[in-house]
């Protein structure tokens, strides 16, 4: 639906950032999906969390954040504003008692937006929120991933149940909604369970990149290999802040030593851009687990990236 004019954010350089109802970056809330292509979106949800939860206090803190982004993508010159209509769509009404019909809720909601042509880029919310929104964007060809995580998250069960923030990845396979030969994870390097963690992940096909090969053989390297294994089909992004070391994004509910700079993560991220991202999510952000809110900075950040390259592949 790109046309020349779209409704821009706020300006923060005329309009101070603390005057205003917080949206996402200060783009237009927009209820009318018929003139948004691509959605902001919160998902407060947290009920798939095992320990120290809290992430369904992510949209909002992370909305807050980000009235410090400014407009333009200082590496790439990306202005995603002036490529498409970007617009806050709200957040998602989740249960706060019931995980399974919270899933249903986020999956008719992102099938709404697929129904719309609108593409999402969401704030979690933990990461069990990423296989509803996989559910809803499915339109019969399965997507490929690009996954920052410390884990893998393709466990059959966690604590007796099948959908929670360590098997989406698993059930997403499963069910069809994503080709495992077109998925990568970057950043693996939790203690695990058991020596068979990520055992399906290496089973089904996807390219799993520990944190040890990833200082082994270079960022520029792993940024080829993500564009190897997605090609230019159509693919999801998702980033969980604990792929990010704990300076970075203490705010979170595994939070694991030794993981991705920010600078890491803005350089691979903009180095993305031109793939074909329908989608994308930044997840487990707990803002009761930082007071300094700096999580919430970064992951308003990552967003900003991720929102950079939905833009510029759905004005494509």
């Amino acid at each position: 639906m790109c046309e020349e004019r779209f409704e821009l954010p706020v300006d923060s350089g005329a309009v101070a950032r603390y005057v205003g109802i917080a949206t996402f970056m200060r783009a237009p809330r927009i209820a009318d999906l018929a003139r948004v292509d691509v959605g902001l979106v919160g998902v407060p949800f947290d009920l798939g969390l095992a320990y120290r939860p809290g992430a369904r206090h992510g949209p909002v803190q992370v909305r807050e954040a980000s009235r410090l982004i400014r407009r333009i993508n200082p590496t790439t010159g990306v202005f995603p504003f002036e490529l498409c209509q970007v617009a806050d769509v709200g957040d998602i009404a989740t249960h706060p008692l019931d995980l399974l019909a919270s899933i249903d809720l986020i999956r008719d909601f992102f099938r709404t937006l697929r129904e719309h042509d609108v593409r999402p880029v969401a704030i979690g919310g933990d990461h069990s929120i990423t296989l509803p929104i996989l559910r809803g964007l499915f339109d019969g060809t399965p997507l490929g991933v690009v996954q920052f995580d410390a884990h893998a998250d393709t466990l059959d069960e966690f604590y007796g149940t099948k959908i929670n923030h360590a098997t989406p990845f698993r059930r997403a396979t499963e069910e069809g909604l994503i080709d495992p030969q077109r998925v990568i994870q970057i950043g693996l390097r939790g203690t695990q369970w058991g020596r068979d963690d990520i055992a399906f992940s290496l089973h089904a096909g996807m390219r799993c990149i520990t944190y040890d090969e990833y200082e082994a053989i270079g960022r520029a390297a792993v940024i080829e290999e993500i564009r190897r294994v997605v090609g230019d089909g159509p693919t999801y992004l998702t980033f969980d802040v604990d792929g990010l070391d704990p300076i970075y994004a203490p705010g979170t509910a595994v939070p694991e030593p030794g993981g991705l700079s920010m600078r890491d993560a803005q350089v691979i991220l903009r180095s993305l851009t031109g793939l074909n991202i329908v989608g994308g999510d930044v997840v487990e952000v707990s803002p009761p687990l930082d007071p300094s809110g700096l999580t919430a900075v970064n992951a308003a950040n990552l967003m900003f990236e991720i929102l950079c390259l939905v833009a510029v592949a759905r004005g494509q």
